[in-house]
């Protein structure tokens, strides 16, 4: 019999934006949290609601292995589990009623089942982990198999139901020598089908790993029910071995590092580079920073390059000035330019991640913004608004403007919870104007260096070529659709210009980098 059956409720086919990406990972969290359970001579097993299709494969697992405990324990390092999606709730609310006809002691940890407990009690858990979850997990299963006498009022961390009420116990302080836990339970995980996969649709296959946990920024509107405003690191020599690891034992083709800021510590970047030199590992990888962290430690720029980064993520979120003190974001659009500038000059590549919607954003903010792409054109951008979840001082500010529905149903859900300047609709027309023009011009600087040379031209030329004439088609309906609901929101609002496709072409002159700030 197994002793634990762990599994997450995050189902990519519930997802439709993020399965027609296909870009799965595994559970990261509820891996480290099985080889923990694992290690304390417990047997585990996984269920991978990644690539499941539904919960049905849940109820089939808990009849294979019988276990005594379900942990249903989500994934804090993948930002999809963060975003707590209704849809991943139901599945999981669905997931616990299986569990517990099954006969079995149900557990949750999780960024939704910390904010929201006493809803997870309710729909049948026994127990919540609050937070970090590992060290409470351990000491309440010690309890519960008698190796421990210790009444659950005092496992920090814990939340349970007692006599109909509930029961939140103070929270437990987070782990801090990180390096100290065992690797994931990598051979739980079903790498074949992954690989096949990636493999098939992107023609390489990525693994996940974490280098840190938690956040020490105070960006307003960023949720952080797990470690909350605390900051730990692994040794550069740690992330390098386990990399070599992955690399002989999968030979995985590229690494995506999770975490929320990757090499934060002064020197980390250096060190890493070094250590993976030394230790012969050649993974391409990408992964999260702040433009503020790029300019202040230029050192970090050949660290990168050094280290094999394919491509560094920044929270640019916008390009007025306005917008990101109003976040309390701490960086500069300048500073968000000069980083792009010298990740690109290096050889590295940028994404951005852009964030409208904020609280008094108004159409010249928004202007700004899209002018910032133009001129950084950075290698691909993601694109969100403003999604005010528990425990954020944004939360705060606007919570007596949500109604009834608070979450997204999906990660392509994009509504408005606030009362924003535009309407859910602007906002999703945006995303797919501000999509249209970027695609298009990122293609154009693709194929333009082939153009005088037809000898040198691909079917994967053409085939841009005529993804971009297309987009570029689509782009004056789709923004006289924008301006449409721009003006039933704001009639004095301005037009949205169709900028030509040419302008790409040269950036704009770099504003002075301000280091102060």
């Amino acid at each position: 019999m197994t002793d634990i059956l762990f599994g997450q409720s995050y189902y990519l086919k519930f997802d439709p934006k993020l399965w027609q990406a296909m870009q799965p990972y595994p559970p990261l969290g509820t891996l480290y949290a099985a080889s923990l359970a694992r290690q304390q001579g417990y047997k585990v097993a996984l269920f991978d609601a990644m690539l499941a299709d539904s919960a049905a494969e849940w109820q089939a697992a808990l009849a294979q292995h019988q276990p005594r405990w379900a942990i249903i324990y989500e994934d804090s390092f993948n930002y999809l589990s963060k975003m707590c999606l209704l849809a991943m709730r139901d599945a999981a609310h669905t997931m616990i009623a299986m569990a517990k006809q099954q006969g079995c002691t149900v557990i949750l940890c999780g960024s939704d089942a910390t904010d929201h407990a006493a809803a997870y009690l309710q729909a049948g858990a026994d127990f919540v982990l609050l937070g970090e979850g590992e060290e409470t997990m351990i000491e309440l299963l010690a309890v519960l198999d008698g190796r421990s006498p210790t009444p659950f009022s005092q496992i920090a961390g814990l939340a349970y139901g007692e006599n109909g009420r509930l029961q939140q116990n103070p929270r437990r302080p987070v782990l801090n020598q990180i390096d100290e836990l065992p690797r994931p339970a990598w051979d739980l995980v079903d790498v074949a089908n992954y690989r096949r996969l990636w493999q098939e649709r992107h023609g390489y296959y990525s693994m996940n790993m974490v280098t840190t946990r938690g956040c020490p920024y105070h960006c307003n509107w960023c949720a952080k029910p797990i470690w909350g405003q605390r900051y730990h690191a692994r040794s550069p020599h740690a992330v390098a071995a386990e990399m070599r690891w992955l690399q002989e034992t999968y030979a995985p083709d590229h690494i995506w590092f999770a975490d929320d800021i990757m090499g934060l510590k002064p020197g980390w970047w250096p060190e890493f580079a070094a250590e993976v030199q030394a230790q012969g590992v050649r993974l391409p990888f990408k992964c999260l920073s702040r433009a503020d962290l790029i300019v202040r430690q230029p050192e970090n720029v050949a660290a990168l390059r050094q280290a094999h980064c394919a491509i560094v993520w920044l929270g640019a979120e916008s390009g007025s000035q306005r917008i990101l003190d109003a976040m309390e974001k701490g960086t500069t659009v300048a500073q968000i330019r000069e980083a792009a500038r010298q990740l690109q000059a290096a050889g590295v590549k940028v994404g951005f991640f852009l964030q409208f919607g904020y609280t008094g954003e108004t159409w010249s903010d928004i202007q700004q913004t899209l002018q910032l792409v133009r001129d950084c054109m950075p290698d691909d951008i993601g694109i969100s608004v403003s999604y005010p979840l528990p425990g954020t001082r944004f939360h705060e500010r606007v919570v007596q403007q949500l109604g009834a529905q608070q979450n997204w149903v999906d990660s392509a859900d994009l509504a408005m919870m606030h009362q924003g300047t535009y309407t859910t609709e602007f906002y999703r027309q945006l995303h797919t104007v501000v999509h249209l023009e970027f695609r298009a011009r990122r293609g154009w600087l693709r194929v333009r260096p082939f153009l005088p040379h037809p000898t040198r031209w691909r079917i994967a030329h053409l085939r841009e070529l005529a993804a971009i004439a297309t987009r570029w088609a689509r782009l004056p309906l789709a923004r006289w659709r924008l301006n449409r609901l721009a003006q039933a929101s704001q009639s004095e609002a301005p037009l949205l210009p169709h900028m030509p496709l040419a302008q790409s072409a040269q950036p704009s002159p770099q504003p002075e980098v301000d280091r102060d700030r």
